[in-house]
C-alpha cells in the first residue's frame, strides 16, 4: 500500500475518534451529538447537489440505513452519558468485526480463518479486561457496558445493509451523503418545534464545534471510500480499526482519562483482534 493512501487512512481513523471525542467531552452530550449530525447533514448537502441520484434499487437499503443510523447516534449519546471514551469507544468500534466473524460463522456458514479466530478471541480478552479493569476501579457502569455492546450490534447491522446498498446504488459517494443527510432532517425539525430557544442558542454558541464535529464524520467515511478505490478493501478497513488506538490517546492528552496498565493491554489487544479479523 503506497504510503500516502496508508497516512489517509490513518488520518481518517483519527477524525472518527475525534467525533466521539466530541460528543463525550461535551457538557451536553445529546445537544452536541445534534450539531454534529446537523453539521455532518450540512457537508453531506454541499455535496449531493454534484452527485446523481442513487439507482432506485438502493432507497430500501437507503431507507433502512438512515432509521438504523439514528439508533447508533441516540445509543452513542447515551453510552458517553455513562463511560469514559477510552472504555466505550474500543467496545463499540473494536466488538463489531468480532460479531461480524461470529455471525458469519453461526449464521452463513462462512468460518472464519484461524487468523480471524484468534481475532475474535483477542478481542474477547481485551473487553473482558477492560471490564475487570474498570471493575477494580469502581467504574464500571453495567448500562454502558450493555449500551457499547448494543451499538456494537448496530454497526455490524448497518455495515451489512450499507455494503449491500453502495453496490446498488451507482455511486458510493451519493449513497454515503444521502445516508448522512437525510437523518439529520427529522432529528432537528423536531428540535426546534419543541425545544426552539434553548436550541438555538446552544447552536449559536457551539455552532464551529458543530461543523467540525459533522466534517470529520464526513471526512473519515469518505476517506475511506476513497481509499478503497486504491488499496485492498481488507487492508483499508484492518487499518482503520486504528482508530482504537487514536481514542484512547485522545482520552488520556485532552480529556483527561486516566489509563491504567491494564486498559492500555486491553486496548491494544482489541485492536490487533479487529485488524487481525478483517485481514483474515
Amino acid at each position: 500500500m503506497p504510503v500516502d493512501i496508508m497516512l489517509a487512512i490513518l488520518f481518517g481513523a483519527a477524525l472518527h475518534a475525534t467525533w466521539n471525542a466530541f460528543v463525550r467531552s461535551a457538557p451536553n452530550k445529546f445537544m452536541d451529538t445534534v450539531l454534529v449530525l446537523v453539521g455532518m447533514g450540512f457537508w453531506a448537502g454541499c455535496l449531493l447537489p454534484f452527485a446523481p441520484l442513487p439507482d432506485a434499487a438502493s432507497w430500501p437499503y437507503l431507507t433502512a440505513s438512515v432509521a438504523i443510523h439514528v439508533a447508533y447516534f441516540a445509543l452513542v449519546v447515551i453510552t458517553y452519558r455513562y463511560a469514559e471514551l477510552s472504555f466505550a469507544y474500543p467496545i463499540m468500534r473494536g466488538v463489531a468485526p468480532a460479531f461480524s466473524a461470529v455471525f458469519a460463522a453461526y449464521l452463513l456458514q462462512e468460518s472464519p480463518s484461524f487468523v480471524g479466530w484468534i481475532g475474535v478471541f483477542l478481542i474477547s480478552g481485551g473487553v473482558v479486561l477492560l471490564s475487570l479493569d474498570a471493575l477494580r476501579l469502581g467504574s464500571l457502569n453495567p448500562r454502558s457496558f450493555l449500551f457499547a455492546l448494543s451499538n456494537a450490534g448496530v454497526i455490524v447491522v448497518y455495515t451489512l445493509v450499507d455494503g449491500v446498498g453502495v453496490r446498488l446504488s451507482g455511486n458510493a459517494m451519493s449513497y454515503i451523503g444521502w445516508v448522512f443527510f437525510l437523518p439529520v432532517v427529522p432529528i432537528f425539525v423536531t428540535l426546534l418545534v419543541r425545544r426552539r430557544g434553548p436550541t438555538a442558542r446552544y447552536a449559536l454558541q457551539h455552532v464551529v464545534r458543530g461543523l467540525i464535529g459533522g466534517a470529520c464524520i464526513l471526512g473519515s467515511y469518505g476517506i475511506a471510500l476513497w481509499a478503497m478505490t486504491r488499496a485492498p478493501i481488507a487492508l483499508v478497513a484492518a487499518l482503520r480499526e486504528t482508530s482504537v488506538l487514536f481514542a484512547m490517546v485522545i482520552a488520556a492528552l485532552f480529556l483527561a482519562e486516566q489509563i491504567s496498565r491494564w486498559r492500555f493491554v486491553s486496548i491494544l489487544a482489541i485492536c490487533a483482534g479487529a485488524i487481525a479479523i478483517k485481514l483474515s
